[in-house]
């Protein structure tokens, strides 16, 4: 029985997981290897910070998996061996020892490192930052949008790519919506400070900067964070901006047992989008945000390289049928709601990345029922990769 290891049990890992499941019908044995115990979806984060989301709602646990014969490792991966074809896990606070796992296919889908230690003085004053990317950090987040009554907000997006383009676009206006309904709006400043030369993902810019101009929300584009202060950060322009709530995204990469291993620097090395091999090893796959993708970091890409993997595996394994993907997607922006009205409203977008140049459309139009679509569009995925709803 071939034995298929997968790290990372997010969207892309448990999408492969459970197609391969599906597909090989107990021919294979199925071990995914995860940091936690449960899963906590990102698409709808930033909607806590208004209370328009719960927790219970996009966490998830890997119980129901089990049925379709997936084995979970609970622990930390610190080292790949692809020549000996053996990874190294270790002890987790749930039991587990270190421990060995070999595999006959590897399939890399950690997601990402945020990663501030290049930013000056990030070591010291890291806990000065929030992000909507963490369960913990985006619950800081949320307390002290909800309990200060002056100051200066700074939201930072950093060089792309990084996972969920419109993140910190929707980080800004939600906080715009939350002080706005607290009737404090007009005590505060806003500032974006993104290291792109447009706010992403560049095609809803004008959108986006329409709805700045419109909530009073000052734009800097094109300049990195490179020092962070107990209440200042400066550009890479020399620029200085006091701040009193800081919500900077670090720039992301891949996992460093990645590089170590020789898989690739920064993200996982593949052959293409639709062969998600490595170029040295036919065994290593990669998918999701560590993979090495000339694409957008999003749940919609993280899924559907998952499929171009699980394809291909399928293919190695002698199975012809396989999985219908390609890369094309519609995604949702949340806008906020300027009026200070805890019920946000929301942009749709669509990528076609199967033509060359890629071609995406938009609906101007900010409307309240895409917040609901994107809602049933997330719960789908979750009750699909981990067999239950939420209550």
């Amino acid at each position: 029985m071939k034995k298929i290891v997968i790290v990372g049990g997010g969207i892309a890992g448990m999408g492969i997981a459970n197609t391969l499941a599906d597909k090989l019908k107990g021919k294979a044995e199925i071990t995914v290897v995860n940091k936690e115990d449960f899963y906590f979806a990102g698409p709808s984060r930033p909607l806590i910070l208004t209370g328009e989301q719960n927790y219970h709602r996009i966490i998830r646990g890997y119980e129901n998996v089990g049925v379709k014969g997936i084995k979970l490792v609970v622990g930390n991966v610190y080292k790949v061996d692809p020549d000996n074809r053996k990874v190294y896990v270790s002890e987790s606070t749930f039991g587990n020892k270190d421990s060995v796992l070999d595999y006959d296919y590897l399939v890399l889908t950690p997601g990402i490192v945020f990663d501030g230690s290049k930013i000056t003085g990030y070591e010291k004053y890291w806990w000065k930052n929030t992000t909507v990317y963490d369960p913990g950090r985006v619950n800081v987040l949320k307390e002290r949008l909800w309990s200060q009554n002056e100051g200066t907000v700074i939201v930072y997006a950093p060089k792309a790519p990084y996972r969920c383009a419109p993140a910190p676009t929707e980080t800004t206006l939600l906080s715009h919506t939350i002080l706005t309904h607290r009737g404090v709006r007009q005590k505060f400043n806003i500032i974006h400070i993104d290291a792109n030369d447009k706010t992403q993902p560049p095609f809803i810019m004008d959108l986006v900067k329409q709805t700045y101009d419109k909530s009073g929300i000052q734009l800097v584009t094109n300049q990195e964070i490179t020092e962070i202060g107990e209440d200042y950060v400066v550009t890479s322009s020399g620029e200085k901006y006091k701040y009193t709530i800081l919500a900077m995204l670090e720039p992301n990469r891949a996992p460093k047992f990645i590089d170590e291993a020789g898989l690739g620097k920064g993200y996982v090395d593949i052959r293409s989008p639709q062969d998600l091999r490595h170029p040295k090893y036919d065994d290593v796959l990669s998918a999701g945000d560590a993979a090495k993708l000339p694409f957008p970091k999003n749940q919609e890409i993280a899924f559907e390289s998952a499929m171009f993997a699980a394809n291909k595996i399928l293919e190695m394994e002698g199975v012809s049928e396989k999985v219908s993907v390609q890369y094309a997607f519609v995604g949702w922006a949340y806008m906020g709601n300027l009026e200070g009205k805890l019920e946000t409203l929301s942009l749709q977008f669509q990528m076609d990345l199967t033509t060359q140049p890629p071609k995406p459309t938009k609906d101007p139009q900010l409307k309240r029922d895409y917040t609901l679509q994107k809602d049933r569009w997330e719960q789908a995925y979750l009750e699909k990769l981990f067999g239950y709803k939420a209550i």
